[in-house]
């Protein structure tokens, strides 16, 4: 319902006012202007999708949805009303909440339009405590296994051994009751019950797992209640409606497998006409239940007045089914006539007849079944009486004589076990009766008032149960005698039921009261099964269940019907209620367990979320139950408790990887945030050993003007360095402030993910905004990462474009950012041709990953290669170590150093060693040098436009590179001559004074004599030198330069030296490897010689595809030592 009362403004009148004011001002103003809603009723729960669901997850409060239109026209909340779009008035949310409402599907029939969108919800009164909550329990727990099977577990367990399993399954629930109520009253709980419990708790992974096997639980759950029906109606009811008339087990499976099925498909057309059916009949079930338990009750009370007059015919001290025959003699009275019985063991009825040598040799016993609860049979049943599969029940402290020859002709006339007994097993079949305290919390929004009614009324339930299992324990031991007991059919006592003999007044009390009540049981299951996997399916964590999130126009999950029928079915044709009844055990068991943990890790973690109404948990108490569900699993049956463990776990690595991403503040998320802050105040506690340093990187990348991350392959080198360990923080920085350029921030970090999801590379992504990229890259360089994960290593891509950069930014940033990563002892890794990096799909088949290893770095260099070949692109490469020997080093003694480093190290790689010699400085090296310093100079004395000077440089470079030739020189006698170079402003290009400096400079080496260098020419190199200078005549009139050799500036002619001999040695032997990786020499230390470092690293890589220049971190990262 729309708002639309209204609230009248109280405003401050003086008094000494004569009433002037407008009249406008005292009128009433609605609040369907402050608040308009759109949406109509707020209280209804829309169809579930993506998007919605995390809005609704997002919302601190419940239908937290902000309106979208407001208006306000007060004066008293004028301060705040720019803020209503955002944060609306108390009043507004307190409506809200007051007018809340949760519909549980299925539970309460509602109206829904075909396309989904609009219900009508049909009002229901509200119930309270005992109606909603404690009978539905109540109704749940007490079931089949009370009526067929807890005689049989007595009179084979022994009392004792009864009452240890009834505690532990009881102890069980009531821990877990504890712990649900716990979690259910810390918010709402809509339809789903445990599910929604679990899953909000645990997180999509644990619930979608978890929810998965209760929906598996309750399913089987229906197939026991109808495999119970079908018992009860064949054996007690009208034992002669079988189909398959054979006297063997086969048959008997036979045609519960086929009533079964029958039964089914009758319950489910009930389910699918409509489950309001089915509550109208909740009521005469829960009826039949109650009737039968009094019943129970009253003939106990009567054993102690007059036992029933039920007998029990023994052979020896062996049970007989008694129900062809009616006297427990072998005569007559008058001693003449054959009673049938003799029939039975005898092959014709006159007196010569041959009869069974067990029968000849024992006497025929006949006592009272039920001797009542004074008679001292209690003594008996104390302990247990287990036994093997086809053995006889037998009462120990009667005679009996063995035939000499045993015979099995006669077994069918004896009551004998059926199947093999021991206490595990009695453990698994018995704990399904105590299932079915969820039922309260699943009713959540029919409650007047569920974080009182949950707790009270599900504990009340399970102290009732409980009470009631153990009475009955303790008096079916004391009144019933132990071979009846043991008769799990009841065949002794003319095939009716154990406790509906002892029932008052009739045992067809107990027969249809228990019928109906495994009838309704039954209808209840598949009521609430196929709602569960539509929870569960409306989600969307399980991308395959997604079509069973959809029904019939009314909300009724047709889809989720079928599928479990079909389970149901699985269960019926097992047509065994004592091997079902184990598989039920193990998946409530699992759910349980997980309720436990729920409660558990929230209440240790103190989330501020975590407060819930119930008071009276402890974390040890949750995680007592959690212990105990796990010892009942595989004390259970350990084969089907591997099984359930398995399921869960496929189901949660499914989920973890194919699942749709859900935030629901769960405590798995809590506990990884308080597990990531211990570890990281442990990283913190004390450095980190050369062990366990790995690269953990830095990755700056570069995005292009639409926010895409201009070099992908970056990602993928990153991921087949890193193959998923250790830390990975993705970058990228944006020019501008952050109050201008969040949204561009934002969708820049959203294509980082996008684009390492693509590369699969795990890790963090962030995205900085700063005036500029240098002060953008120096931030990350020193901030990123946290504590004691932070990273030590910083990857990036060379500059390709920095000779055509404008204002060579990108020089200048990528020389800033060497120096950083110095000063903050950082590894550096500059990728070349980056974009010609293998991606993650591309296999190298052959080929030689080359390590130049010219000065020690603490071992990276050799690191990255074998952690390289760790992925499956680089697996099949070899690695290759050169190193560089000089003079006066003995190359083949540093071979045999290296290889026994590297045996050491653990590392397979090819050793050689490289001489170098002392050389001539070539002509290639001093044009190299000369082209290199006449842009220096060139830069600093022209005052040309930008666009001007990129085209001079760029014009200089082509005509350099068109006439050098690599030729050596024949001897250099030159004494090193310096000229200063000063170095670039970006927001002044030349200084008058910088100018004047230069000039001077120039003069005085004129005027100064030059040192004289002795050069070797020949003929092809003078032709060349004539042609290089009709070239560049124009450019050098222009500029009025002397590029001569001799005044070049000898350090910088040295370096190139260095360069241009290292690359010629590198291109020979590792021109057609996979990667070169190469030493990264520094930068100046001072800041004159910057314009020409880049010079030196381009001249290093020259010729070269793939190359990667390391530059250490100041400290081993490789050790000897295990």
């Amino acid at each position: 319902m729309p708002t639309n009362f209204t609230v009248v403004p109280v405003d401050d009148v003086k008094e000494g006012s004569n009433g002037g004011a407008p009249e406008e001002e005292s009128k009433p103003i609605s609040l369907r202007k402050i608040f308009q809603d759109k949406k109509g009723v707020d209280n209804v729960q829309e169809p579930h999708s993506e998007g919605e669901d995390d809005q609704k997850e997002s919302s601190p409060f419940i239908n937290g949805e902000q309106d979208k239109e407001y208006s306000y026209e007060g004066k008293n909340m004028a301060l705040f009303e720019e803020e209503m779009d955002s944060t609306p008035m108390v009043a507004s949310l307190l409506n809200k909440l007051a007018k809340y409402t949760n519909l549980t599907q299925g539970v309460r029939e509602h109206e829904e339009a075909e396309d989904g969108v609009r219900r009508v919800a049909v009002t229901v009164p509200q119930m309270g405590t005992f109606i909603g909550v404690y009978l539905p329990c109540m109704q749940n727990i007490i079931g089949v296994i009370l009526f067929l099977r807890l005689t049989w577990i007595v009179g084979t367990a022994g009392i004792l051994g009864s009452l240890a399993i009834v505690s532990m399954c009881c102890i069980c629930t009531l821990l877990t009751a504890i712990s649900m109520s716990a979690i259910a009253t810390n918010g709402v709980v809509p339809a789903g019950g445990s599910y929604y419990m679990i899953s909000r708790s645990l997180g999509p992974e644990f619930g979608g797992a978890v929810g998965l096997c209760f929906y598996l639980g309750t399913t089987f759950a229906g197939s026991l209640y109808i495999l119970g029906t079908i018992e009860i109606l064949l054996t007690y009811i009208v034992p002669t409606a079988t189909v398959f008339k054979d006297n063997g087990d086969a048959a008997k499976l036979n045609n519960m497998r086929l009533y079964g099925t029958c039964c089914l498909v009758l319950m489910a057309l009930v389910v699918f006409v409509g489950v309001k059916y089915v509550n109208k009949l909740a009521l005469v079930f829960l009826s039949c239940v109650v009737l039968s338990i009094m019943a129970t009750y009253a003939g106990v009370i009567k054993t102690l007045i007059e036992p029933p007059e039920f007998n029990v015919c023994l052979l020896g001290n062996r049970s007989l089914k008694n129900e062809m025959f009616d006297t427990c003699t072998k005569r007559e009275e008058d001693q003449t006539v054959f009673t049938n019985l003799r029939d039975l063991f005898c092959n014709s009825k006159y007196p010569n007849a041959t009869c069974d040598e067990y029968y000849s040799l024992n006497n025929l016993t006949e006592i009272r079944a039920i001797p009542g609860l004074l008679s001292g049979v209690i003594r008996d049943n104390l302990w247990d009486n287990y036994g093997l599969a086809d053995t006889m029940i037998e009462k120990k402290d009667l005679p009996s004589i063995s035939p000499l020859v045993s015979s099995t002709d006669k077994d069918e006339h004896y009551v004998l076990r059926d199947i093999t007994t021991y206490f595990t097993l009695l453990v698994g079949i018995y704990f399904p009766s105590v299932t079915g305290i969820m039922a309260g919390s699943n009713r959540s929004g029919d409650l007047r008032d569920a974080q009182r009614s949950i707790p009270i009324g599900t504990i009340l339930a399970i102290l009732t149960t409980s009470f009631i299992y153990i009475s009955f324990v303790v008096l079916f031991g004391a009144c019933i005698e132990g071979v009846v007991l043991r008769d799990k059919f009841g065949d002794s006592v003319k095939k009716n039921p154990v406790i509906g003999i002892l029932a008052w007044p009739s045992p067809w009390v107990i027969v249809i009261g228990s019928f109906f009540s495994c009838c309704g049981a039954g209808l209840q299951s598949l009521t609430g099964a196929p709602r569960l996997l539509q929870a569960i399916a409306r989600d969307g964590i399980i991308p395959f269940l997604q079509v069973f999130g959809h029904g019939k126009a009314n909300g009724e999950p047709t889809w989720a019907l079928l599928l479990t029928v079909g389970i149901c079915e699985i269960g019926i044709l097992i047509a065994s209620l004592d091997n079902v009844a184990p598989i039920l055990s193990m998946f409530f068991l699992m759910c349980y367990l997980f309720v436990n943990l729920a409660c558990a890790v929230q209440t240790l973690l103190r989330t501020p979320n975590w407060r819930p109404r119930f008071k009276f948990y402890h974390w040890t108490l949750s995680f007592l139950g959690m212990s105990l569900c796990l010892s009942l699993m595989f004390v259970s049956s350990w084969y089907y408790a591997l099984v359930a463990i398995m399921i869960a776990g496929c189901i949660y690595k499914y989920i973890e990887y194919r699942g749709a991403v859900k935030e629901w503040g769960d405590g798995i998320r809590g506990l990884s945030l308080n597990a990531a802050r211990y570890a990281l105040i442990r990283l913190e506690e004390s450095p980190l050993h050369t062990k366990n340093w790995r690269p953990q990187l830095l990755v700056l990348c570069k995005l292009d003007s639409d926010l895409a991350v201009k070099h992908p392959r970056l990602l993928s080198f990153t991921t087949q360095l890193k193959a998923g360990k250790g830390l990975t923080i993705v970058c990228s920085v944006l020019e501008g402030t952050f109050m201008t350029c969040k949204k561009d921030a934002k969708t820049g970090e959203e294509n980082l993910k996008a684009a390492m999801s693509a590369e699969r590379t795990k890790g963090f992504s962030h995205v900085v905004v700063a005036s500029n990229l240098r002060d953008g890259f120096s931030i990350l360089i020193q901030s990123a990462g946290l504590g004691g994960m932070k990273h030590n290593a910083v990857l990036m891509a060379w500059p390709a474009g920095w000779k055509q950069a404008r204002g060579s930014l990108a020089r200048r940033n990528f020389i800033e950012t060497v120096r950083e990563t110095t000063a903050a002892q950082q590894a550096l890794l500059v990728a070349k041709n980056i974009d010609h990096f293998p991606n993650n799909q591309e296999r190298l088949k052959e080929g030689t990953i080359d390590v130049w290893w010219i000065v020690h770095d603490g071992g990276l260099l050799m690191l990255l290669p074998f952690l390289l070949t760790q992925h499956k692109v680089w697996r099949k490469c070899n690695m290759r170590i050169f190193t560089v020997a000089q003079m006066d080093d003995n190359s083949i003694q540093m071979k045999k150093d290296l290889q026994m480093f590297l045996y050491h190290l653990r590392l397979d790689a090819v050793v050689e060693v490289v001489e170098m010699h002392d050389s001539d400085i070539s002509a290639f090296t001093y044009e190299k040098t000369l082209v290199m310093e006449q842009r220096s100079q060139m830069l600093k004395q022209m005052q040309l436009s930008r666009t001007e000077r990129e085209r001079e440089i760029q014009s200089i470079t082509d005509v350099s590179r068109g006439s050098i030739k690599r030729r050596k020189w024949s001897g250099v006698d030159a004494s090193p001559h310096n000229t200063q170079s000063i170095p670039e402003d970006e927001a002044q290009l030349i200084h008058d004074r910088n100018t004047a400096s230069h000039s001077a400079t120039n003069e005085k080496a004129a005027g100064s004599p030059p040192d004289r260098v002795h050069m070797t020419w020949t003929k092809d190199k003078l032709l060349n030198e004539r042609n290089k200078q009709r070239e560049g005549m124009a450019v050098k009139d222009m500029f009025n330069m002397r590029p001569e050799w001799e005044n070049l500036n000898q350090s910088n002619v040295r370096r190139m030296h260095t360069a241009v001999k290292l690359n010629e040695v590198v291109v020979k032997k590792s021109r057609n490897s996979q990667l070169v990786l190469l030493n990264m020499p520094g930068p100046p230390k001072s800041k004159k010689g910057d314009e020409n470092y880049m010079e030196f690293l381009e001249v290093l890589m020259e010729g070269l595809d793939r190359v990667l220049l390391v530059r250490g971190g100041g400290r081993e990262v490789v050790t000897i030592y295990s």
